[in-house]
């Protein structure tokens, strides 16, 4: 799976972060939304755990990363909560803006520069465009929106450090985003770290979720749609994340989630019949300018830093040939 380039993965996380979370809307007609939410999360974690089988894990932590992945559990429980109560108000498109202003923040503080900052402009303005219509309906939404914005955040960062934690450092060790290293046989890998994140998750979402999921249990095809929900949110979307942030910058990484907006309206208006308004179109519009602005900076600096090209070094025999001046480059011999 690593001849994938990452933006593979990022690609099919960006369909399922939005395609189940719609599953789950047409679900809180027949569970409660906390319950939809308690099914997903708890799914995923069997999944996980008859696919990874995390307790084989925490013998193999310190307490740091155990640590770290106790707070990424309870993030992932309380974010998906803080999102389906939102998209049971709000339209899905709507939420998916919110939910990515976090994102731009967290781009724009891994490179500081004055693009960066019209392109975080550019995507606050986009986001106020689509909410200044609606927050006077629908303020609890807006305010579990901008709740689920903030742990998302948390999520892209804490996943991230999981993602690039070396075989047998802790999660807690950094190391360059984007290197590629082999993992020995037997070490834990960042899915491995998302599963037990993930049963943490579920024993976290119990006392308020459990309750709104117990009617599902006297229907299967309920509790089999719950299923399909978490292995359409959590398992595969998550599992694609890991292996993106694993090989991308998490500046990069979260510049990618731009489209998550479009991604958003697209299938809220297929799956949901969310058609957008104008209004809508041109807050989505703003936001995804204002990173592309952003990408444009990036890919701008791309090829000096492919071509290793820095301060120029002192090169007598090539006057005139700045561009070609790099450390480590051999002299050239008349």
């Amino acid at each position: 799976m690593r001849s994938l380039p990452p933006q593979a993965y990022f690609v099919v996380s960006a369909v399922f972060h939005y395609l189940g979370p719609s599953l789950a809307v047409l679900l809180f007609a027949r569970v409660d939304v906390l319950g939809v939410a308690w099914l997903r999360i708890a799914s995923a974690a069997v999944v996980f755990a008859l696919w990874r089988r995390p307790w084989r894990l925490a013998a193999r932590l310190d307490a740091g990363e155990r640590l770290t992945l106790a707070a990424f559990g309870v993030v992932l429980a309380v974010m998906n909560t803080a999102f389906y109560l939102a998209v049971d108000r709000l339209p899905l498109s709507t939420v998916g803006a919110i939910e990515f202003l976090g994102t731009v923040v967290l781009a724009a503080a891994g490179a500081r520069t004055w693009r960066n900052a019209g392109a975080l402009a550019l995507t606050t303005a986009g986001v106020a465009t689509i909410t200044s219509i609606r927050i006077a309906g629908h303020p609890l939404g807006f305010a579990f929106a901008f709740g689920d914005c903030a742990l998302f955040m948390l999520y892209i960062v804490l996943g991230h450090r999981l993602a690039n934690a070396r075989a047998g450092e802790p999660a807690t060790a950094r190391r360059p985003a984007g290197r590629r290293t082999e993992r020995p046989a037997g070490r834990p890998t960042g899915i491995d770290r998302l599963a037990a994140a993930m049963a943490i998750a579920a024993v976290a979402a119990t006392p308020w979720g459990l309750g709104g999921a117990l009617p599902a249990f006297r229907h299967p095809i309920l509790l089999l749609a719950g299923a399909g929900v978490g292995v359409c949110s959590s398992v595969i979307p998550y599992v694609a994340d890991q292996l993106a942030m694993a090989r991308l910058p998490r500046a990069t990484f979260s510049l990618m989630l731009a489209l998550l907006p479009a991604f958003a309206t697209i299938i809220g208006a297929i799956v949901l019949r969310q058609v957008p308004t104008v209004t809508d179109v041109v807050g989505i519009m703003l936001v995804v300018a204002g990173v592309a602005i952003h990408q444009q900076e990036r890919k701008n600096n791309r090829g000096l830093r492919a071509a290793r090209l820095g301060r120029a070094e002192g090169l007598p025999d090539l006057p005139g040939h700045d561009e070609l001046r790099r450390p480590g480059r051999a002299r050239l011999v008349p």
